[in-house]
């Protein structure tokens, strides 16, 4: 009797098992529908492949997989930086879910162009902002989640989970007509081509860096800083 009773429960806990396998983690995965509308995944949920550290090649850095995601250690042990795709692209759409550290502050650029002389991303990539609530900078409205780093203030108004909560966000771009969401809500609209850009960015504290905001195609790239963030579900449709 106890042997079959333990045959019982064994053969209980082994269907458990399977049927959480299939059912319960279904982040990081592309539907048929989403294969055929021709997205690919940025992120496959268990390795760094088609990233690297921004000017330094595929090294050992605090960018790291766990749990099906893509985080930013915050251990002194490892080399930081910024980590960019291996791909440059140019018309696009790309979305991802987001969650930060308390106090946190990362960000994800575009355009970024990878050069020995351009010493860090942000020199020429403008920035989709990543912000907790609870950091200081987020009195700063071009500071906030879903701003334009320095440079837009989120134009509609957006509710934001707390730290450690998931967000979702998306960042469109078509021959340099720009577009981010923060959780389904519009925050900015750019056109990299305008005259209204140039000038934006004369009066900007960008100003003195040449390259930044002047390209339409470049690497992605996921700004790592003292707090850690984590990425998933990343997927880009190329337009």
């Amino acid at each position: 009797m106890r042997i079959h009773l333990l045959k019982l429960f064994g053969g209980i806990s082994l269907i458990a098992m399977l049927f959480c396998s299939c059912t319960g983690n279904n982040f990081n995965r592309l539907s048929d529908e989403e294969r055929k509308d021709g997205w690919n995944l940025l992120f496959d949920g268990r390795t760094t492949d088609g990233w690297h550290l921004y000017n330094a090649g595929k090294v050992a850095s605090k960018w790291m997989v766990r749990d099906g995601e893509l985080y930013s250690d915050t251990s002194d042990q490892y080399l930081q930086g910024d980590l960019v795709t291996d791909k440059v692209y140019e018309n696009f759409d790309l979305t991802f879910d987001w969650k930060i550290q308390e106090a946190g502050n990362s960000g994800v650029f575009i355009d970024v162009q990878e050069r020995p002389d351009l010493r860090a991303t942000w020199v020429s990539g403008p920035e989709y902002q990543l912000l907790d609530k609870t950091h200081p900078d987020y009195a700063i409205s071009t500071k906030r989640s879903g701003a334009m780093f320095g440079l837009d203030s989120p134009m509609n108004a957006v509710g934001q989970n707390a730290a450690g909560q998931w967000n979702s966000s998306r960042i469109k771009q078509v021959n340099g007509k720009v577009e981010y969401y923060l959780n389904g809500v519009l925050t900015v609209q750019e056109d990299f081509n305008s005259p209204a850009w140039t000038a934006k960015l004369a009066q900007s504290n960008f100003k003195n860096f040449q390259e930044f905001g002047k390209h339409t195609s470049g690497h992605i790239a996921l700004q790592y800083w003292s707090k850690s963030v984590s990425i998933r579900n990343m997927k880009i449709k190329e337009l």
